[in-house]
């Protein structure tokens, strides 16, 4: 069976049945929109898409890998601005031979991942289209708190960071060679382990800058550098590589900090902290903000890419 022979109001109903709804949902799917609570009369929202061939492949992961993984793209941005997320709009456009199954597991990995959070998948979209795509918006509530914006670095903060770095890129190089071993290291890549609740506790703590690592640490932290007039130095030894990522970049002659320092898809948090912060767990020091432009490591240009970059 196909998602063509189930139609497009079918599939509907496959899909909605399996979605639970969060406390902030006052109308889930079904009707022309939805309906959820905005207690702090601000609504933070973000977007983001994956597109098979580009951000997953399906003999690599499955559709409740996928579903994990776009649902925390989405919420890692929303907890990146010091918000709890509260509710995810999805778009599914996937081609019609796909079974109704895959995107009934989709659904269930979208939602248990929301789940973590509290929140819920509202509503959305489907459409055919030749290229399986998903398209995520995720909605949040400040709690009364100003967002923490990428804008508000200064020289002498700390520059801290919550959830790992490194693991999903490395997860990638080794599904890419063909291998699906070492499992910590695919396992990263196929669901990302997000510190959401590190998100609204930096918020909490007085964080003057914040991003969700998506695209690798130094690229994002060259975006707060960049909006900040700031510039951020990354202390190297400040990363610990784990003995599975050392193994790996041994084998695959990669050397791991390109990984830790470059990689993304886990979604950590970095942000900045004025000097006098005590840094609780899960949040950990990994460098320090001057006056001067851009991101170096131990003082000195980081010689390579920074990150990722869709369009090369």
């Amino acid at each position: 069976m196909s998602v063509a022979d189930v139609g497009e109001f079918g599939l509907i109903d496959r899909v909605t049945a399996r979605l639970g709804q969060g406390s902030a949902c006052l109308l889930g799917p079904g009707d022309d929109a939805a309906v959820v609570s905005a207690p702090d009369a601000r609504v933070v929202a973000s977007t983001d898409v994956l597109v098979e061939g580009r951000h997953f492949r399906r003999d690599w992961s499955s559709a409740l890998d996928v579903g994990h993984r776009a649902a925390a793209a989405n919420l890692a941005d929303v907890a990146a601005m010091g918000a709890v997320p509260t509710a995810l709009l999805v778009a599914l456009c996937l081609p019609a031979q796909v079974s109704p199954d895959w995107a009934e597991q989709l659904a269930d990995g979208l939602g248990a991942e929301a789940a973590k959070v509290g929140a819920s998948v509202v509503g959305g979209d489907m459409s055919a289209s030749p290229t399986l795509t998903v398209a995520v918006t995720a909605l949040g509530d400040l709690g009364g708190r100003a967002p923490v914006v990428r804008s508000g670095a200064r020289p002498g903060d700390v520059v801290a960071l919550a959830g790992r770095t490194g693991y999903a890129a490395a997860g990638y190089t080794v599904l890419s060679r063909g291998f699906r071993t070492p499992k910590l290291l695919v396992e990263a890549y196929r669901r990302p382990e997000v510190p959401y609740s590190a998100g609204p506790h930096a918020a909490r703590l007085g964080a003057t800058a914040m991003i969700d690592v998506s695209d690798g640490l130094l690229a994002d932290l060259g975006h707060v550098a960049k909006a900040s007039g700031v510039r951020v130095d990354v202390h190297r030894a400040a990363f610990e590589v784990p003995r599975q990522m050392r193994d790996a970049a041994q084998a695959l002659g990669v050397d791991s900090y390109t990984w830790l320092l470059a990689g993304g898809d886990d979604h950590a948090l970095a942000a900045t902290f004025p000097p006098a912060v005590v840094l609780p767990a899960p949040w950990r020091p990994i460098g320090r903000v001057s006056a001067g432009a851009g991101v170096t490591v131990d003082g000195a240009r980081y010689e390579g890419p920074a990150g990722w970059d869709h369009f090369r």
